[in-house]
């Protein structure tokens, strides 16, 4: 199909995620992807400096993700879940457990970011009310994202998404992301607030918030707020599907923490981009909650394509990469660059805070300005315009590359972020 068929089409048809349709511009045609960059139909190159929204860890058309795709399409495409299991599944545990905090155990399969939100905060509550108890307040961190089905939304705090459907939230208590400053007013706060609430879950972005234009919470003060939650009988939920598989440097955020979550959440790189699945994993505690004579007592929660086989097979040979000599010395390599980047863009006068978390870095301009507008949408342009795909979040730029980004590309893609503070 020609370029200008799939302009006529979309824009006749198609309906686009966080797009205001009036006012934005058409959107641009790819034709291929390649490594870590994209190709439109002129076969200009653009750097994927955010890995598709964070997805693409290994890269576009990663030959081992590709070929495990590939074999098990000529086996197996897809089962009921519900009663019956499967070889690609079987593997896939093992190797996500193996990496997985010592204390998870327990694996529930979905297909997307949200929905292992919402499976996470459904566990919860219910696993209070198998324990006689009626809890239905939920803590988590002001300014958080953790999706866009219900329960998600309603944990989350950004009001650019939520404003219309917050009538029909779940309760929510939020509190500011700790830091070694405010952790002491936080647990105190917070111990009142378990003493006034029925509080069932905190759930939180551990380490980094995403949506959040990548603002960093400390670890030390973090874990503090998950053992006091802890002690009190309350659910913990680690949303790592922004942060999880490698990005903060460890195989997920969470390792860096002391405390670790009773249940997490997982998307995104899982399949390193090629497919959608989601895992909600779990403690055995949790887990016995509904283990039970009573069937009313389990989780009765199921997606048609949970536990998808090509997506196990996938998500299986990712963690293969991930676990890999030559990924764990890149992510380290990122790491280290991105780190002393951070400090080249702290000292620039049109910089008025800079961030590295692992592979995360971001830039906060020292201007004001809208989260989406013209001033963002002519900063999104400048970008492409000069080959490298990335998506501003009001007056942050910030990158998240792939795993597979080599230091001629990183450098790169430096400099151009050092030519844009220069020109824009």
């Amino acid at each position: 199909m020609r370029e200008e068929q799939i302009k006529a089409l979309d824009q006749a048809h198609v309906w686009h995620p966080l797009t205001q349709h009036k006012t934005a511009g058409n959107p641009l045609p790819i034709e291929r992807a390649q490594g870590n960059y994209l190709y439109d139909f002129e076969n200009k190159a653009y750097f994927d400096a955010i890995s598709s929204w964070y997805t693409c860890s290994y890269g576009h058309v990663n030959p081992e993700l590709t070929k495990a795709l590939k074999d098990q399409v000529d086996k197996l495409h897809h089962v009921v879940f519900a009663g019956m299991t499967h070889e690609p599944v079987a593997r896939l545990s093992k190797s996500l457990i193996n990496i997985l905090p010592d204390n998870q155990e327990k694996l529930f399969f979905s297909e997307n970011g949200s929905t292992s939100v919402e499976i996470a905060l459904k566990m919860a509550f219910q696993l209070h009310f198998n324990q006689g108890e009626k809890r239905n307040v939920v803590i988590a961190l002001e300014n958080g994202f953790h999706g866009d089905t219900f329960g998600a939304m309603s944990a989350s705090g950004l009001s650019v998404y939520n404003g219309p459907f917050e009538d029909f939230f779940i309760e929510v208590i939020r509190i500011p992301a700790p830091t070694e400053n405010n952790v002491e007013q936080i647990l105190n706060s917070l111990e009142s607030l378990i003493e006034n609430n029925r509080i069932s879950s905190f759930i939180y972005e551990p380490l980094v918030q995403g949506a959040a234009a990548m603002q960093l919470n400390d670890a030390a003060a973090l874990s503090q707020v998950i053992e006091l939650c802890k002690q009190q009988g309350i659910i913990t939920i680690a949303d790592e599907v922004m942060t999880g598989f490698g990005k903060t440097g460890t195989y997920f955020a969470s390792d860096q923490i002391d405390q670790k979550p009773d249940i997490m959440c997982l998307s995104k790189a899982l399949t390193g981009g090629i497919m959608p699945m989601a895992i909600t994993t779990c403690t055995q505690q949790v887990f016995d909650a509904f283990y039970d004579d009573e069937m009313a007592r389990g989780l009765f929660h199921g997606h048609t394509y949970s536990g998808n086989p090509l997506g196990c097979a996938v998500a299986a040979a990712a963690i293969d990469q991930l676990t890999s000599n030559s990924i764990q010395q890149n992510i380290d390599y990122i790491t280290n660059k991105n780190l002393e980047f951070k400090h080249v863009l702290s000292s620039h006068p049109r910089v008025s805070n800079a961030r590295s978390k692992g592979v995360i870095l971001a830039m906060d301009l020292a201007i004001k300005m809208e989260r989406y507008g013209n001033q963002r949408d002519k900063m999104f342009k400048w970008f492409w315009d000069h080959g490298v795909f990335l998506r501003p979040l009001g007056n942050t730029i910030y990158i998240v590359p792939p795993f597979t980004t080599s230091p001629e590309q990183l450098k790169s893609l430096h400099e151009t972020m050092l030519q844009f503070l220069n020109e824009f």
